[in-house]
């Protein structure tokens, strides 16, 4: 070989080593992309804009800069007083460090620009396809409204208004129906509140739940549309920020019932407020004890005939992807102790807190739901529209899981009963979950006067409706 074709083919042999040498080293950013898409994009946004969570682009950065070892930390150990999850339960350390890289790339400015979007503008991301959705036969869905960022609790009045509180966007919204009946306008009632997640209506007042206080609007339904006024209602509960947010819903017997979650994944506070479910008077007045052992109820209702008390309950993690499950629980009166922190589903022990302790001595789940499902809000159809079959049975929202290794929930549910006793547990809305891209996370259920159904969903940031025109 001439010297000169043998310096070509050195050289050829160099150029070919550090070719694969940078391709070795270059971070395979659409493997990482498919990551944060399936784990992290219901909280921080698809294009990494923030939403639950904070933008994850070139800003000020709130947890140390966006470098990869740092990155790796957080994502890695969570930040569990802002409610994010330690992912090294649930990733591996090379999915990890994939991440890492595409959130230092797009926080330095050198992937695709992330646009900081206010909430209104988020909550107008394109509607799903409505075909995607999966319902019995004879029934249809469809938008109600479309701009009501973070939708979380509602409640409907007698007029057919809906009243629905927000999370991060910290307001509450009044859907007011349009002539046709079949869309609603969107009316923000309240802002610049802290976590307003739960509303209730008692004696023509609307009840909003914040993390540490509960406000009323009275006479809301002639007030709304005016930035109304409000009452601080006089009550002291715990202002916790994990698991602190506060549902509430008045009772059959006038008083309000409100939960107050455990501050922690799981963590004794027997002997605190926490972990637990109050009732008292319209202003505040005798609070009490109601149940006890509720790690963190994030919806309850009413049976319509019994009046009794159901409500969900989301089960503890870090204990696998298939343990324990989530619950539908009933409290027929005070008192009752359902298990946490002691007892979980109602036959799994915790690991930590279970010594001494038997889960025969606490009251069992009526339903078992599934691990990591979130069951959120539910409530009993008692309109005329849909069919007698559907009527006077329990329909829950699974907001779904967020670290489990095959994502679970993510539609609506509806258990049957008879007597009071779960016969079936069935969906009723698929398609909120469509593979493994996430199209919206159902929250609530509720009924409007016409027997209608509506859906809250605060990732989509919208309420749909379901219709059923069958025979």
């Amino acid at each position: 070989m001439k010297p000169s074709t043998l310096r070509a083919a050195i050289a050829a042999s160099v150029a070919a080593i550090a070719s694969l040498a940078a391709q070795a080293a270059e971070p395979d950013l659409a493997a990482a992309e498919k990551i944060y898409q399936a784990n992290c994009a219901v909280c921080h946004g698809v294009k990494m804009e923030g939403g639950f969570g904070p933008s994850l682009g070139d800003h000020a950065w709130r947890h140390g800069a966006p470098t990869k070892a740092n990155l790796i930390k957080v994502i890695g150990e969570g930040v569990p007083d802002k409610q994010m999850p330690r992912w090294s339960t649930a990733l591996s350390a090379s999915q990890i460090a994939l991440l890492a890289d595409l959130i230092a790339a797009n926080g330095a400015g050198a992937a695709k620009p992330a646009v900081a979007l206010t909430p209104e503008a988020k909550a107008q991301r394109d509607v799903p396809d409505l075909s995607g959705f999966k319902l019995p036969k004879g029934f249809h869905i469809s938008v109600y409204a479309n701009q009501v960022a973070a939708a979380r609790s509602m409640v409907v009045s007698d007029s057919g208004i809906v009243y629905v509180g927000s999370r991060k966007a910290g307001k509450v919204y009044a859907l007011v129906p349009r002539a046709d009946k079949q869309t609603a306008d969107v009316v923000t009632v309240a802002e610049g509140l802290e976590n307003p997640i739960g509303v209730t209506l008692l004696n023509g007042a609307l009840y909003v739940g914040e993390i540490s206080r509960v406000i009323r609007f009275d006479n809301i339904d002639k007030r709304y549309a005016q930035k109304p006024s409000y009452e601080v209602v006089k009550v002291s509960l715990p202002n916790d920020k994990w698991h602190g947010e506060k549902v509430i819903k008045a009772g059959p017997d006038g008083k309000l019932y409100i939960p107050v979650g455990a501050p922690c994944n799981v963590c004794d506070v027997e002997d605190t407020r926490s972990a637990k479910i109050y009732r008292m008077n319209a202003d505040g007045s005798q609070l009490e004890e109601y149940a006890r052992g509720v790690r963190n109820t994030v919806g309850f209702a009413f049976h319509p005939v019994t009046k009794v008390l159901w409500f969900t309950d989301n089960g503890r993690d870090e204990m696998g992807d298939n343990t324990p499950s989530c619950e539908l629980n009933v409290a027929p009166k005070a008192g009752m102790h359902f298990g946490f922190p002691y007892c979980h589903g109602g036959v799994v022990p915790d690991p930590a807190f279970a010594k001494g302790r038997s889960c025969e001595e606490f009251e069992p789940p009526v339903a078992k739901l599934g691990p990591h499902v979130a069951p959120l809000g539910l409530t009993f159809y008692t309109g005329k529209q849909f069919p007698e079959a559907y009527r006077n049975n329990v329909y829950i929202a699974e907001h779904g899981s967020w670290n489990r290794t095959t994502k679970s929930g993510y539609s609506v549910r509806l258990i049957t009963l008879y007597n009071s006793k779960v016969v079936t547990d069935t969906a009723f809305i698929d398609g909120f979950l469509r593979g493994e891209e996430v199209v919206g996370r159902p929250v609530d259920v509720a009924t409007l006067p016409d027997g209608s159904m509506i859906v809250s969903d605060d990732y989509g940031g919208r309420v749909y409706r379901v219709t059923y025109d069958g025979k």
